[in-house]
């Protein structure tokens, strides 16, 4: 397939033709059925310095925070109410959060909610940090490999980060057993079109459990404050073509998409993602996790917006379904059909 091509094409009807497969695919494997995962931020503290990123180690405006073991495990009990059956502790490379806290913490949800998938977003980890974690009871792993061209790779961190050693991470994460995702930024700064092909094929190759990819979102706090926000357009159409590319896969409709446009949820639903993750963090920190400006946080992307999320899918014939979502579950699922709209 001629990827290049396919990115380049802006002919409508062409676009909603792609849009259309992949609603097609997602359907096949999943039904109408939309996942939900409760998203825990548990530290804005980072040793790193990467150059899109709002907490990065250098930047001395944020107001830093991390959540104690017995606020994590009260997000989780308040989003068990609510349906969450999927727990995902997200935060920066927080030194003070040793691998001993992470396993105790990983432990306790584990017990409190032992049927519930717990997904961990914690960053570059040595192998053997990875195995205490998924023995402990974690399933599911993000890291985005943010570019697969090393060069790229190199112009969005500093110094002492590398392409390789994330890609290390990526393959020690499948090696170990968990569930892994990855995916790029769309629009990040020298990024072109070569760029995001290469990102294409290696996740063809790679094939990871979870696709997340979102719009670059600039941060006014960082190096590239002054570079523009990624495409929405070109964000939704690549979520077709992974879609297509990979049908068991669990793509989300990024934070990042409803930061940029309002309906960024429903569009990127109809072009083929099956995943929403609304915010469980406690209200008091969530504008302190600014990884971007302006990032949404409230209304349908946090937990007490759930409702209003369950009637905004239903407007276009999905339903959010209490359940982990294993990727390997897939086929076991109950499928509804669904009028394309």
């Amino acid at each position: 397939m001629d990827y290049r091509s396919l990115l380049e094409n802006d002919d409508p009807q062409e676009i909603s033709y792609l849009y259309e497969e992949a609603r097609k695919a997602a359907v096949s494997m999943f039904g109408n059925n939309i996942y939900i995962r409760g998203l825990i931020e548990v530290s804005n503290y980072c040793r790193n310095n990467c150059y899109y990123c709002g907490i990065r180690a250098s930047n001395t405006h944020v107001n830093r925070y991390r959540l104690s073991k017995e606020q994590i495990l009260a997000c989780c009990e308040y989003g068990y109410g609510l349906g969450f059956r999927t727990f995902v502790l997200q935060g920066g490379e927080d030194p003070m959060q040793t691998d001993e806290w992470v396993e105790d913490v990983v432990r306790s949800i584990h017990a409190a909610h032992p049927g519930c998938a717990i997904t961990l977003s914690l960053g570059e980890k040595d192998p053997e940090s990875y195995k205490r974690f998924r023995e402990a009871g974690a399933d599911r792993y993000l890291l985005r490999h943010e570019s697969f061209d090393s060069d790229h790779y190199g112009r969005l961190h500093p110094a002492g980060m590398s392409r390789d050693r994330r890609l290390e991470c990526l393959r020690s994460l499948k090696e170990n057993g968990y569930q892994t995702g990855s995916g790029i930024m769309v629009g990040s700064p020298y990024q072109t079109l070569d760029h995001v092909v290469e990102d294409l094929l290696f996740i063809q190759e790679f094939r990871p459990e979870m696709i997340g990819i979102g719009p670059f979102v600039h941060h006014h706090d960082t190096p590239f404050a002054g570079f523009p926000d990624g495409s929405v357009a070109l964000t939704l159409k690549l979520i077709s073509i992974f879609r297509l590319m990979h049908p068991q896969a669990l793509i989300p409709s990024t934070t990042a998409i409803a930061t940029l446009e309002s309906d960024g949820h429903r569009k990127a639903i109809l072009a083929g993602a099956n995943v929403v993750m609304p915010n469980l963090s406690p209200a008091s920190i969530r504008k302190e996790y600014a990884l971007y400006d302006n990032k949404a946080a409230f209304a349908t992307e946090s937990a007490e917006g759930l409702e209003e999320l369950r009637k905004e899918l239903r407007s276009i014939g999905y339903e959010i379904i209490v359940d982990r979502g294993d990727y390997n579950k897939t086929q076991s699922i109950q499928k509804n059909t669904i009028e394309y709209v």
